[in-house]
């Protein structure tokens, strides 16, 4: 079984909190992760109709004995027991005892943070990291391109699978289950249909008037759709860096993907030799590195904190890390370095008097080196970013 990075995480807030929250998409591993972490919790899964109905009659049959220790898996199911949770963590102060887990972000880390605040920490898991998946030596010297088209969901590995097999389905039971869970989307069809559109627009600038004219839909429903896709862990939006905080916000966002495999599946894209030809190689790339960064912060509990850079006079840096010291990096498919890559890093340095150290290109290559002061990393040695 692959180690999980986050693991160290949350074993450590077990030692601080009553109750550690997981969100993450579905099938991203949360609760193998849990039950492998947690043998000593008595395991609830409200996806069980019968349990959750058992629950729902009678919540007192999950906290007795008192101090018992338990996880509760899509606590979003009955979103009422956060209530009940509260009241055993607060009476019975003991750190661990919840581990509860839900794969709806924003609608669970609202209630979450109604209910739980000062309580919990609140932990984010997403598919597997290509840090993690490096002990794997099936895949382990595969190309990037093998990456883009698998993803990174666990069960593809697990069960040796094909995307064709695992995609089509995931998908299908996404807009059956989840869409339906959070908002009432009546033409489901036509969500599908937003959805793929905003696998074609993956890495570029969101236009909301112009994603709602091609799904033939308001510029309120696309903003709806896309907040619901961000809640359901589909895709992540990368605000612009500004000084001005304020600008972060109003500013147009990036769009990503949580996994990349899926906007390849969404993209129509057949096999791993397709992507070495198609206009989208690039921004799939870079949806590869930027949820590589992400899934890095994440698994240390750290916020986002993951912002582009873009001048009016379209200088602009892929990708900004905002931490002790700015990080600027560059992110691009090529498989050979080019100078023209530290081009945005440059006027970054002058915009924000970044030190050259701190700018990276990561590319699609195998050397790591340095240029001109700046670092250029091969995009299998990601991890030396962090450091």
């Amino acid at each position: 079984m692959i180690k999980r990075q986050i693991e160290e995480r949350a074993l450590y807030f077990t030692k601080k909190y009553p109750v550690v929250t997981i969100t993450g998409p579905r099938q991203s591993g949360k609760t193998t992760l849990v039950e492998n972490l947690f043998k000593d919790h008595e395991y609830y899964s409200l996806e069980n109709p019968i349990t959750r109905a058992q629950i729902q009659e009678d919540p007192s049959i999950l906290f007795l004995p008192e101090g018992k220790k338990i996880i509760i898996d899509e606590v979003q199911r009955i979103p009422d027991l956060l209530s009940f949770i509260q009241v055993h963590a607060d009476k019975q102060k003991i750190n661990g005892q919840f581990i509860i887990t839900g794969s709806q972000s924003l609608l669970l880390s609202d209630k979450v943070s109604q209910t739980l605040a000062g309580r919990t920490a609140m932990l984010k898991l997403l598919p597997f990291s290509l840090s993690e998946m490096k002990s794997h030596e099936e895949y382990s010297k595969d190309d990037y391109e093998d990456w883009i088209f698998r993803g990174f969901y666990p069960r593809i590995y697990d069960q040796k699978m094909v995307p064709s097999d695992f995609f089509p389905f995931y998908f299908e039971t996404y807009l059956q289950r989840d869409v339906r869970e959070i908002q009432n989307v009546r033409d489901l069809s036509q969500f599908s249909n937003f959805v793929k559109l905003c696998a074609g627009r993956v890495g570029q600038l969101v236009d909301y008037s112009s994603l709602a004219n091609d799904a033939g839909v308001s510029i309120n429903t696309a903003k709806g759709w896309l907040s619901l896709l961000e809640a359901s862990y589909v895709v992540t939006l990368l605000n612009p860096y500004y000084k001005n905080l304020n600008k972060r916000i109003i500013k147009s966002p990036k769009l990503y993907f949580i996994d990349v495999g899926l906007a390849s599946f969404l993209l129509d894209i057949q096999n791993p030799k397709q992507l070495s030809t198609h206009y989208l190689r690039g921004n799939l790339f870079e949806n590869l590195i930027i949820l590589e960064l992400l899934k890095n912060r994440f698994n240390n509990a750290q916020l986002s904190n993951l912002y582009f850079f873009r001048e009016s006079n379209k200088n602009e840096v892929d990708c900004i890390m905002e931490e002790n010291e700015l990080k600027a990096i560059e992110i691009k498919s090529a498989k050979s370095f080019s100078n023209s890559f530290i081009d945005g890093l440059k006027s970054f340095a002058r915009f924000s008097e970044m030190k050259a150290r701190n700018g990276h290109v990561i590319y699609g290559g195998e050397e790591s080196f340095t240029f001109k002061d700046f670092n250029i990393i091969s995009w299998r040695d990601i991890e030396s970013i962090y450091k």
